[in-house]
């Protein structure tokens, strides 16, 4: 008899990022949505940060890919103006 193990790695938005406060990605990235630009304003709205700081490091890469992709919308929407969702009219 052989056993087969399986490992299946799926992306979830529902990873946290600083256990201390119950911070996921999923907030980071709803806090750039709403204007966060840096560590310091994710501090100040999620209180990401304020306690040990062992998450600063992943929440400064889910801040910067959430900052990336709010700018290829933001070029995507000025290359087709047509509707304001970034998507030809």
């Amino acid at each position: 008899m052989v056993l087969t193990i399986i490992r299946i790695c799926v992306h979830t938005s529902l990873m946290i990022v600083c256990v201390c406060k119950a911070v996921s990605e999923k907030h980071i990235r709803a806090a750039v949505r709403d204007g966060a630009t840096c560590t310091r304003d994710l501090t100040r709205r999620l209180g990401l940060g304020s306690c040990c700081g062992k998450c600063l490091p992943d929440a400064r890469r889910v801040l910067s890919d959430s900052l990336s992709a709010r700018e290829q919308c933001t070029q995507a929407a000025a290359f087709f103006p047509g509707n304001g969702k970034g998507l030809p009219a």
